[in-house]
């Protein structure tokens, strides 16, 4: 897990964070989609406000958001291996977003195992029905919003979105290991990756000065 090729690490490092960009994009996408079209029914204050979909939604998006921006230092450190600041800012983003991102996972889990323990009871609090409605059949449901198959479209946006969270945590738990190994730091420091860095910026100037006499016609 700590192993970081200097040569082809860099480029997996780069694949990896285009992977969380395009992740997080769809997944702040979904996300957004499902709070647009129904949780925001189910959320105003004059209504049972449903906690753990508004939850689950709100960390949902706020992955896809951390998830883009691992992806970009991930990209940037990939270019620039030498440079502290970015090897620190990929080692706090990339360990935020696994937290995040398991967060998530794990409420969207809760959310879709509520949603089909209850027949989608939840996503109907924003009718005016004071009986529990069935989301599978609200044939009869007086309700502010179209409930035409809001059972079946909400689970599946939650599906996927959990799906990628997921692979969001194991991305970021990836750039996380390779900031450690970057740093020198346990339980990567048996690595040496940050010795053969380090010897390249010496070995980088000493070679510069060795050609410019060669490049200069007086010499």
């Amino acid at each position: 897990m700590c192993m970081f090729d200097k040569d082809k690490g860099p480029r997996r490092l780069m694949k990896k964070g285009l992977t969380l960009i395009l992740v997080g994009h769809i997944n702040f996408i979904l996300g957004a989609i499902v709070h647009g079209n129904v949780l925001r029914h189910i959320s105003k204050p004059s209504q049972h406000i449903s906690t753990e979909y508004t939850v689950a939604n709100i960390i949902s998006v706020t992955s896809g958001l951390l998830s883009i921006a691992s992806g970009i230092i991930a990209i940037v450190v990939s270019r620039n291996l030498h440079a502290l600041k970015l090897q620190i800012g990929l080692i706090i983003t990339s360990f935020l977003n696994a937290l995040l991102s398991a967060a998530c996972c794990t409420g969207l889990l809760l959310a879709i195992s509520l949603t089909v323990a209850n027949n989608g009871e939840g996503l109907m609090l924003g009718c005016n029905d004071t009986v529990p409605i069935n989301a599978r059949s609200p044939v009869s449901a007086r309700c502010p919003f179209d409930t035409t198959r809001i059972y079946d479209t909400t689970l599946a946006i939650w599906v996927p979105c959990a799906i990628m969270a997921a692979v969001e945590a194991g991305l970021s738990v990836w750039c996380f290991i390779v900031g450690l190994a970057l740093r020198g730091l346990a339980p990567c420091g048996n690595s040496y990756i940050k010795e053969q860095l380090e010897e390249a910026a010496e070995d980088a100037p000493h070679s510069r000065r060795l050609i410019r006499p060669r490049l200069n016609p007086d010499a």
